[in-house]
């Protein structure tokens, strides 16, 4: 590992938490793939496997930053130990729901609630703001952290969807549930990195919604999400129409490793001028990214397509949650992270049903314009609120608020 990687690790605990944070975040990667892989084979049905997929995102996009919000107000340990046990509980429902063929209604339900997941990429990155604001090891920790979100994007429907295809179709989401288990018990466990909480006084009131800049973040976001989703659910259809439904998750896999590497190399470097043009920039290359979906023709082609799309997704993520540290008090930090993901929570949902649709309409690769309309519609929102990110409210918590084109800010 890179000596800038390997300092970070030299503050106690770290180690511990960030570890415990890419075992709860698997569930990110594997819950909602894992669910429309077993559907899918359980009921043939594809556009239901996207709505059920769809509301867990939805619900995720709803509760999540409910739950940081009283995570910033009362602490870690206290909120998110009550939220995973009524998630996992849900997902137990989910489970043999689709084992013995229960109604359709107590499966969406149970989706409803296994959405109430916390954000753990949220918590885990307040905990680096509070060991390292201020300093340039933050920007190397937030890459660091956006490289474990990809290894679980790579990782995480390779086994979703190995078990569940090779072993039972419930596999997936049944290791899914195991996961957030441990990771988020073993984080809370860790008192002695848990950020202090911020009683309501603090806070000013209100939400970290009603900053300017972080609206056009999430606004943004969701359009980003919308492709994932259906980038996701056309990938699987895809690749069953081509005789190879568990070669899907290596081909996802390819669109994750892009951008874990792109993750591990921007972490290394320093940038000159405003992070908002870095995040514009990214935007555009993700959207122009989706083109060559639209002509994919076999596997292998759309495995380089997805990896050379996905160069682009971590180095414009790390430049948002330095972004969001300059437009959300620092009090509100973990709602303002979360916000980004619920965005992308909506995203996905909206872009995994409207892709079951297409598919089942029109077949996997009329799917694709799906995700090339949703980078679109992202560059749009992203240039008509670029003036609203070049604007840092005054009196925020973050490193990257001074925008002198003499100075080399530390934080992408």
């Amino acid at each position: 590992m890179p000596s800038p990687y390997r300092a970070l690790f030299a503050a106690p605990g770290s180690r511990a938490f960030s570890a415990a944070g890419f075992l709860g975040r698997m569930p990110l990667s594997m819950m909602g793939i894992g669910v429309v892989t077993m559907i899918s084979q359980v009921t043939g049905r594809y556009g239901l496997a996207g709505a059920l997929s769809a509301t867990i995102a939805l619900s995720a996009a709803l509760a999540g930053p409910q739950v940081s919000r009283l995570v910033d107000r009362y602490g870690q340990r206290r909120v998110l130990r009550p939220a995973t046990l009524l998630s996992l509980s849900a997902a137990a429902v989910l489970l043999f729901a689709a084992h013995y063929g229960w109604p359709e209604w107590v499966v969406f339900v149970a989706c409803v609630g296994i959405g109430c997941v916390p954000s753990l990429g949220a918590m885990v990155r307040a905990r680096w703001a509070a060991l390292y604001r201020g300093t340039p090891q933050l920007h190397t920790a937030y890459s660091f952290e956006s490289v474990v979100d990809e290894v679980c994007f790579i990782v995480g429907p390779i086994v979703s969807i190995g078990l569940s295809t090779a072993w039972f179709p419930e596999a997936g989401p049944l290791l899914a549930a195991c996961f957030l288990a441990v990771g988020v018990f073993w984080l809370t466990a860790q008192r002695a990195t848990e950020p202090e909480p911020h009683p309501r006084e603090q806070q000013g009131g209100g939400s970290a919604l009603r900053s300017r800049g972080l609206q056009v973040l999430v606004a943004t976001f969701a359009a980003t999400g919308t492709i994932f989703g259906a980038v996701d659910v056309v990938t699987v259809a895809f690749a069953e129409e081509e005789g190879q439904k568990a070669a899907a998750s290596v081909v996802l896999a390819a669109y994750a490793l892009g951008s874990c590497v792109a993750g591990l190399v921007f972490g290394l470097l320093h940038f000159a001028g405003a992070p908002e043009r870095r995040w514009l920039l990214g935007v555009c290359a993700m959207a122009v990214s989706m083109i060559p979906l639209l002509l994919v023709g076999n596997l292998p082609f759309l495995a380089v397509a997805l990896f050379v799309a996905g160069l682009s997704i971590a180095p414009t993520m790390i430049t948002t949650m330095s972004l969001i540290e300059e437009h959300v008090p620092r009090a509100q930090l973990t709602e303002g992270m979360t916000w980004v993901s619920t965005g992308l929570a909506v995203g996905v949902a909206l872009g995994s049903s409207v892709g079951g649709w297409v598919i089942d309409a029109a077949g996997a690769r009329a799917g694709y314009g799906v995700p090339a309309v949703a980078g679109a519609v992202a560059v749009a929102v992203g240039f008509l609120g670029y003036r609203r990110l070049e604007q840092p409210a005054p009196g925020r918590g973050g490193f990257v608020g001074q925008h002198d084109e003499h100075e080399e800010p530390h934080v992408a």
